[in-house]
């Protein structure tokens, strides 16, 4: 049994088992409850119990054993025991699927009960315990004890033990503390402090407007309010109507006078917002604590000065948590009345004032201090007090806090309440409760005014504590409790004067006596010479035994090692120079040589790449000089305290935050003095104020300084040996500064000082920050621009509660990146793991403004953040800033730059300072007249850019004048220092935040990884450098886009064509079978059917075409693969396909054009033939009959001379053997020339008609310079044109020669197609080389050369294809055959196996070596494309690699020449000796064979079996059969075919089975013959397509090269707009020379195209061109700067190896090689190689995966 006494009187007695103690009680409740809990599983199964029944169950019988006697034992329960309740609850609460009330919940409920009924029941024992305070609304605290009674039979040393316990005041305290905590969910907390990165978190929450339903909703919803700097922070409320903790409803029906308690008790929906921050602070984290109180002070709140923890009755000096407040203030008693203060508020020397309590007061202390510090205009709550929302809320924790509020004068008298600043204290509470707080403030202020209405209880406090403080009494006459005699006691006692008592009466209103109470304090203030820093009242609290938050052990450490480095500083710029040199004039000179190697500004008439030689070698000494400087011992000390544990670091960072600020401060206020001093006489001090400007520029000193000489100093620690002991000390650097990141610390992105980035460092750091939180890698960019002090860091800083450095004398140049986390909630929703917020410096910023390249410096910058935005800020200032139209320009031009690389960034204006609540509607004509400027700035940067179709600035962004334009007001309300944050700018900057979500959710580019956001940096940089600002920069990003684009487009451009070869084959092999017995289905006219057969063709192709289309909308649709970086290219590819389609068209109509007019004259011929067949037949036949009947018999030799007289008298007979016609296709050749050329003019007919066309291409064809010329010119360009020129030639002549070399080849008749197929070709090449401006002379001599070779062989071919064809030949051939039948036929014999074995001979196994021929190139162009090595066929790039990395290899020079001489037929020659290599090894091409032999015999044995079902009998009729089955796979010889089936006895079965026989015979026959066949190569010349031919399409492209180095276009595509190639070389390997010296050019284009250097060639006439306007030469070529310096250290490497190799093949000079080229390695030129076609070892893999 328990018995709660006080005073040892009975209070309620509970029986409970002997030795019972709450330990046991839970562990018995818990045992008996998972027994129901199993029960209650059991009925939960499907279809059992309904949720209703399963609650009603756990009421009943769970809840009832968890609950019994809670009252008495659930008090004293240990954390674990309640967690162990819980856990019961919740496992119900999981199985029933309903909400189930908590344990405290439960236990709460049961002593609010039990207090009702006590109360009630006056005859109750502890009825006296529950008495009211005075002011009538809340009860007095019981003290109480716990006494357990064993029971009778209990010892009297028990009972002693009992007896003996101590009473336990600390347990009330503690239940109200951890009550508080458990009711707003901040128990776990408690011991887990909350971080403030864990609050900044971007959640479902973030943007959530509902009311806090639950009690635990309230510390977030404070949180997320003062993180945004809202005012209304602190008026939160919970909504709920029936929260935690509520009465039961039986207890509704009572006493009128009970009401009130009722209310009282029942605070679920109300907790005192002081409770609520104290709660907070309780649970939080120094760093969560110090931003905490900095917002608070930015919304004049109250902040703790002690912070109360009523569990261990200790309080806290929150000196740590106040170290970041900064305070600008104007004092009257400053000399200079424009002059100002600026410090740190805990270092400031005020004076501070305190106000406490003693006893009960009627008057409001909080409110009277809130009037007192507020000016009448402009009232604020400083203080919480009772009218406040929720303020009348008894307070369960914050008793004993201690606030501090400061006031601070602006200077301006008609304003200020004071003329000097002062502190002002507030003790929560009576003082007789908590001496220790008034000890603490008596000791530290200068007044102390103590608020009473009866001052006969414990004034001898008053009395007893030895102060210097002015003790003032301020009291209300009016409450009933006030006695003047008791006043005046203790004023005498005191000594107190008048002056020291302030009385209220009743002719006295409330801003009279605020005006007395202000006047005294304003006395006090200027008569006080005792000033006391917070940071020395440190001191007092430690004497008081009071905990000072600083103290901790990390926070010691860390302000030892800051102050060990700052403490010495004196002279800030000899600071920088002698501990932080790296990052001086070192940095700033690579900064500046890094610019100019890519800018190529001062190269003048220098050789470009000796130039760049120099600058390399520049560089390297400055390196080597910076590598030089042993590590200063700040830096040494600044490293290892960063290297020290998570929590010390942070310390470590903020105390060096603080401390170099401090420094800065003060030193930046010297020096404006000076400055000002200096300006009043500016005629005579010129040098010395430019001298004084410098100085203020170079005094900033913060952490960014000392984080980017780590940096500096891991940049060339790296370029060390990997064996250096300096490299390896310093490995973890970024790994360090990765974690500061995750940390929420900034990391500097571009070095405002030296306008650079620091790749290396940045490219590490990433790297380990990916290592440390990946697979969660995924980020989205936000980035702010906007001109300088308009403010654009608090603008982030309220929405995402982050610490960008804000400060108007701050001179930070660059931009700092931010982390921020998103919940795993959210995750999904925003595609995204964590927000990347990137702060940039002011654009126009008056520290720039006098500096020649500040435009260009704002235009890096801007181009560089809105690269790597996936949403831009631009932050205007006004609603109508002149400076306005200034900053449009530089965001229109970088938005533009983006939209051309694939990137489309979103963009939301924010309009500052605008306070009025129509403005959104009143700016709708400043919107409109914004887009238009924003339009026309469009148009004007397009025209720069040579790119007219951006008309609108939404061509380049997505942009909405309505919803992307925000206004905010000003961020103050009314006039600082002591103005709060406008509630109106919280509000609106949360609604932007809201739509800036909402933004987040809709980007289509989200989703980026770390190392994505990497590439990009490195990307948009490299860009930056070469002022590559518009159009013209290469990223890997879009690099390995587009290269998996024109993979995936050759795919289907593959699966496109290798299906219409197949359609072409079998629509050919269909046409040479019409008219024969071969014919599947016969069609009477062959007009109708080739128009059926082009209807197909034009079906397929336009299906295919659709196919390809549609694949390529799905490819853009598709999440992955940064789709969005190549919009651009997707006219491109679509153009592709539909000129695919057209080429196919027209190759598929002329190969049917040919077809149908060969099988015409074929047609004819075999009416011939059988009518010569038939009649030889019919002799033959007699002539069996014939001998049949003699009487005699016949020997051998007697059959044989009458067969041979038959075969003479018949052919005699058939005297018509004219086969085909024969033609003189010279004629027709010429008169298709002649017609070609009839509209060139009457000079080329009349020369045309004087030529013999047969005299033509004889000999090889030689271009004559002769005639060339519109103007005479140099004799060198006579020669370059020339060259070029006859290389073409040679091009086209070669193309031609393979054209006619595959006609003959397929052994068919000559036909007028051929030629016009010829002259197509020869116009399409003249017209690939317009440039080349070629005249008709040299059209109709490149057209008679290659007409007339032709004309010769198509010639012959005719005259051969007659002959084989001649009818008498046909017959004859066949005339064993016959003899042989006629003998079989005589004697008898079964001609079943000898036909069976002929059919199969003479008929099916030509037929099938043809099919093979037909279809076994498109099998090897598949292998090659999807077996081994298929990488280097996927793309152009890909193949590029390839050739040019086989060559590194080889290092051969007669191949380089070859490469680059004779770049079509390299690449012919190397994919031909590809493919031998591929198949020359092995069986694969056996096994290609092998496997269309397989398939078609199984055709040939289907076709037999089908044949089979048709039962005639007839021989003849089955093969016929067995012909038309195989019409649309092969073409059987027609004259075998007749042959065979003629004198023909067998029978159809026997027949059958003999051909079955023979077909397996042939297969195996087939099969050896391919396994013997080594010749690779005479096996790729008899296939009808030829596989070199179809790769060599794929990769070679245009065939374009660059016209200064002769490198190959890789553009994807046929269609494409420009040409380019992702390497280019030194202009000598494409046979440049200087004029005068005729030495090789070592000029690299890729460069000397950002250059102000000068080409000369044919094209421009003779005339110096600049380079930097090539395209309007060369309007075809797109020439970008190289990924990097090293780029095209490949073709360095070679020229230097080969440089009078080259000048020997060129008849020139060898070059001046740079030094630095010779210095390149073959690993080096490798490695370039890689970086320049983007090669990453993934890509390959994942190709090799496709």
């Amino acid at each position: 049994m328990t018995d709660v006494t006080e005073s040892g009187d009975a209070v309620e007695n509970v029986l409970l088992p002997v030795g019972a103690t709450s330990s046991s009680m839970t562990g018995l409740a818990v045992g008996q409850s998972w027994c129901g809990v199993a029960f209650l599983w059991g009925a939960a199964q499907p279809s059992m119990c309904s949720p209703e029944i399963l609650k009603r169950f756990y009421s009943c019988t769970i809840e009832s054993i968890l609950t019994g006697c809670i009252t008495a034992w659930y008090g004293n329960c240990s954390a674990s025991d309640r967690k162990a309740l819980q856990r019961v609850v919740r496992t119900a609460q999981y199985i029933t699927g309903t909400k189930l009330p908590a344990i405290q919940e439960l236990y709460t409920r049961r002593c609010q009960r039990k207090a009702l009924t006590i109360v009630k029941d006056s005859s109750h024992p502890g009825h006296r315990l529950f008495s009211l305070l005075p002011h009538g609304k809340r009860y007095r605290t019981a003290k109480s004890r716990t006494v357990t009674y064993l029971g009778e039979e209990e010892d009297s040393s028990q009972r002693a033990q009992a007896d003996a316990l101590k009473p336990m005041d600390a347990a009330v305290a503690e239940t109200h503390l951890k009550r508080l905590l458990v009711d707003l969910g901040l128990e776990q907390h408690f011991t887990e402090k909350l971080t403030l990165s864990t609050v900044l978190q971007i959640g479902e929450k973030t943007i959530t407007d509902e009311p806090a339903q639950t009690l635990s909703a309230l510390p977030w919803t404070f949180l997320k309010r003062l993180m945004m700097v809202n005012v209304t922070a602190r008026s939160v409320k919970c909504t709920s109507s029936g929260g935690e903790g509520s009465c039961d409803a039986s207890f509704c029906n009572i006493d009128l006078d009970l009401e009130s308690l009722v209310n009282s008790l029942d605070s679920s929906n109300v907790v005192n917002p002081l409770d609520i921050v104290t709660a907070l602070f309780l649970c939080s984290n120094g760093f969560l604590q110090q931003e905490m109180v900095l917002k608070m002070s930015m919304c004049q709140f109250s902040v703790p000065l002690l912070l109360p923890n009523c569990d261990t009755k200790q309080c806290t000096l929150m000196l740590w948590a106040m170290r970041d407040i900064v305070k600008k203030f104007r004092p009257h008693s400053l000399a200079d009345p424009r002059g100002f203060v600026e410090d740190r508020i805990v270092l400031s020397d005020l004076p501070m004032v305190s106000f406490v309590r003693l006893g009960e007061c009627s008057l409001s202390k909080s409110q009277i201090l809130n009037k007192l510090l507020s000016n009448p205009q402009q009232y604020h709550d400083t203080f919480v007090h009772h009218d406040m929302e929720c303020g009348d809320s008894p307070r369960r924790i914050s008793n004993g806090l201690v606030e501090i509020s400061w006031y601070l004068p602006c200077g301006k008298n008609n304003i200020d309440i004071f003329g000097e600043p002062v502190a002002v204290a507030n003790l929560r509470g009576d003082i007789s409760l908590f001496e220790t707080q008034y000890s603490f403030l008596c000791q530290t202020s200068v007044a102390v005014f103590v608020f009473f209405d009866n001052l006969d209880i414990k004034y001898n406090l008053l009395t007893s504590q030895h102060t210097k403080a002015h003790l003032f009494l301020v009291g209300n006459t009016q409450s009933k409790s006030f006695s003047i005699d008791a006043l005046k006691k203790t004023a005498k006692e005191l000594n107190l004067k008048t002056s020291n008592v302030i009385l209220k009466n009743k002719q006295m209103n409330d801003a009279e006596f605020v005006k007395n109470l202000r006047n005294t304090v304003g006395e006090v203030i200027k008569s006080s010479k005792s000033k006391m820093p917070l940071e020395q009242m440190a001191e007092v609290a430690h004497e008081l035994g009071i905990l000072v938050d600083e103290d901790c052990q990390e926070c010691q450490n860390a302000k030892k090692n800051a102050d060990a480095i700052t403490s010495i500083i004196r002279d800030i710029p000899q600071y920088k120079e002698s501990q932080l040199p790296l990052q001086g004039k070192i940095w700033k000179e690579l900064a500046r040589l890094e610019k100019e190697e890519c800018r190529l500004r001062k190269a003048g008439n220098k050789n470009i790449e000796m130039y760049k030689s120099d600058l390399q070698s520049q560089k390297t000494q400055l390196r080597k000089k910076q590598s030089n400087y042993d590590m200063s011992w700040a830096m040494t000390f600044f490293i290892n305290a960063m290297s020290s544990a998570g929590l010390e670091r942070s310390y470590f960072l903020k105390w060096m935050r603080m401390n170099l600020d401090n420094l800065s401060r003060k030193n930046l206020s010297g020096l404006r003095e000076q400055y000002k001093e200096k300006c009043q006489n500016s005629s005579d001090n010129k040098e010395e104020i430019a001298d004084l400007d410098r100085q203020i520029s170079n005094s900033s000193l913060g952490t960014e300084h000392f984080l980017r000489e780590m940096g500096q100093l891991y940049e060339s620690a790296v370029l060390l040996r990997e064996t250096e002991k300096s490299r390896q000390q310093l490995q973890h650097l970024p790994r360090l500064c990765a974690e500061l990141l995750l940390d929420g610390f900034p990391l500097e992105l571009v070095d405002g000082d030296a306008s650079n980035i620091p790749l290396r460092w940045v490219s590490d750091v990433l790297h380990q920050l990916n290592v440390l939180v990946q697979p969660k890698n995924k980020v989205l960019v936000v980035t702010v621009l906007g001109v300088q002090s308009t403010g654009k860091s608090t603008l982030l800083n309220t929405m995402f509660g982050v610490q960008f450095a804000v400060s108007s004398g701050r001179c930070t140049r660059g931009a700092f990146m931010l982390l921020i986390k998103v919940k795993d909630d959210f995750k999904k929703e925003l595609n995204c793991d964590f927000l990347v917020i990137i702060d940039t410096e002011g654009l126009k910023s008056p520290e720039l403004a006098q500096l020649d390249d500040s435009y260009e410096h704002d235009n890096e910058l801007a181009t560089l953040v809105v690269g790597l935005s996936d949403v831009t800020i631009i932050n205007i200032a006004m609603e109508n800033s002149t400076e306005m139209k200034d900053i449009l320009q530089i965001v229109v031009h970088a938005f533009l730059r983006m939209k051309e690389v694939g990137k489309k960034p979103r963009c939301q204006f924010v309009h500052q300072n605008v306070a009025d609540v129509s403005a959104h509607d009143k700016n709708m004509r400043d919107r409109k007249m914004l887009l238009e400027q924003l339009n026309e700035m469009t148009q004007a940067a397009a025209r720069m850019e040579k790119k007219e179709a951006n008309k609108s600035f939404t061509d380049v962004m997505e942009y909405n004048p309505e919803t992307g334009n925000w206004y905010i007001p000003g961020l103050w309300h009314g006039n600082p220092p002591m103005a709060p944050v406008n509630a109106g700018y919280s509000e609106s900057v949360y609604e932007f935040k809201k739509n800036m979500i909402k933004v987040f959710q809709d980007c289509e580019a989200s989703g980026n990884k770390i190392m994505d956001f990497l590439t990009w940096t490195k990307s948009l940089w490299n860009a930056v450098k070469y002022e590559n600002f518009i159009f013209s920069f290469r990223n890997s990003l879009v690099a390995d886009a587009y290269m998996k684009l024109c993979v995936e487009f050759n795919k289907w451009e593959w699966s496109f064509k290798k299906h219409m070869h197949t359609w072409t084959t079998n629509a050919e092999t269909r046409i040479s079978n019409f008219g024969t017995v071969a014919m599947k289905y016969q069609m009477a006219n062959m007009r109708d059917f080739h128009s059926k057969l082009k209807m197909d063709a034009s079906m397929e192709l336009i299906k295919w075409e659709k196919t390809i289309l549609d694949n390529l909308t799905k490819y853009y649709e598709q999440p992955e693969g940064h789709v969005y970086l190549v919009e651009r290219y997707r006219e491109d590819f679509a153009n592709s396909t539909k000129s695919i389609k057209s080429e196919m068209e027209n190759s598929i109509m002329s190969k049917l054009v040919a077809a149908f007019e060969i099988q015409k004259g074929m047609i004819k011929l075999g009416i011939i033939k059988k009518n010569h067949t038939d009649v030889m037949e019919k002799k033959v036949l007699k002539l069996l009959n014939d001998c049949r009947k003699r009487q005699s018999p016949l020997s051998v030799k007697d059959l044989d001379g009458e067969f041979e007289k038959v075969w003479e008298e018949t052919v005699q007979e058939l005297s018509n053997f004219e086969g085909l016609v024969s033609q003189d296709v010279l004629s027709d050749v010429s008169n298709q020339l002649r017609s070609n050329m009839m509209q060139k003019g009457s000079s080329v007919n009349e020369k045309l008609n004087k030529v013999k066309l047969e005299d033509h291409g004889k000999q090889p064809f030689i271009v004559s310079p002769d005639g060339f010329f519109k103007k005479l010119v140099k004799g060198i360009y006579m020669d370059e044109h020339t060259r070029k020129t006859q290389a073409m030639a040679d091009n086209l002549v070669a193309k031609c020669e393979e054209f006619v070399f595959e006609k003959l080849q397929k052994k068919t008749d000559y036909h007028e197609t051929y030629i016009q197929e010829i002259l197509h070709l020869i116009e399409e090449k003249l017209d690939a080389n317009k440039d080349l401006e070629t005249s008709l002379k040299f059209e109709l001599n490149i057209k008679l050369h290659i007409c007339g070779f032709a004309a010769r062989t198509f010639q012959n071919l005719h005259e051969k294809f007659r002959n084989d064809n001649n009818p008498r030949w046909c017959l004859e051939q066949f005339k064993g055959k016959y003899l042989a039948d006629f003998k079989d036929l005589f004697s008898g014999q079964d001609q079943c196996q000898k036909k069976a074995e002929r059919f199969t001979t003479l008929c099916l196994k030509p037929a099938v070596e043809a099919y093979i021929a037909s279809s076994l190139g498109l099998e090897i162009v598949d292998e090659m494309l999807t077996g081994q090595n298929a990488s280097q066929f996927s793309s152009r790039a890909f193949f590029q690699y390839s050739i040019l990395k086989q060559l590194l290899s080889e290092f051969n020079f007669a191949k380089y020449v070859s490469y680059i001489c004779d770049y079509e037929g390299f690449v012919k020659n190397w994919i031909l000796d590809e493919i031998l290599k591929r198949f020359s090894q092995g069986n694969k091409m056996f096994e290609l064979e092998d496997c269309q032999l397989k398939g078609i015999v199984s055709v040939i044995t289907e076709a037999i079996k089908k044949a089979q079902t048709n039962e005639n009998g007839n021989t003849k009729k089955f093969i016929e059969d067995i012909c038309r089955y195989l019409g649309e796979k092969l073409v059987l010889p027609q004259d075998a075919l007749k042959a065979t089936m003629i004198l023909n006895n067998s029978k159809q079965e026997s027949f059958a089975h003999w051909l079955k026989t023979s077909v397996v015979e042939m297969e195996q026959s087939l099969r050896e013959e391919f396994q013997r066949a080594r010749d690779m190569k005479k096996k790729l010349e008899r296939q009808n397509i030829k596989p070199q031919n179809e790769l060599f399409t794929r990769v070679f492209g245009c065939g374009k090269q660059c016209p200064f180095c002769k490198a190959p276009c890789e553009a994807g595509g046929k269609a494409h707009r420009d040409h380019c190639a992702s390497i280019h070389r030194p202009e000598g390997l494409g046979q440049y020379r200087f004029q005068g010296s005729r030495k090789l050019v070592t000029d690299i284009c890729s460069s000397s195209v950002f250059t102000d250097a000068t080409f000369s060639c044919y094209a421009t006439g003779g005339q110096w061109h600049p380079y930097k306007k090539y395209r309007y030469i060369y309007p075809d070529w797109h020439i970008p700067a190289d990924a990097s310096i090293q780029a095209s250290d490949y073709w360095k490497f070679v020229m230097a190896k080969f440089n009078e190799h080259f000048a020997k093949m060129y008849d020139a000079e060898p070059a001046y090689i740079p030094p630095a080229w010779r210095l390149i390695s073959k690993k080096q030129a490798e490695e370039s190689l890689k970086e320049s076609f983007s090669i990453k070892r993934d890509s390959l893999q994942c190709l090799k995966e496709q």
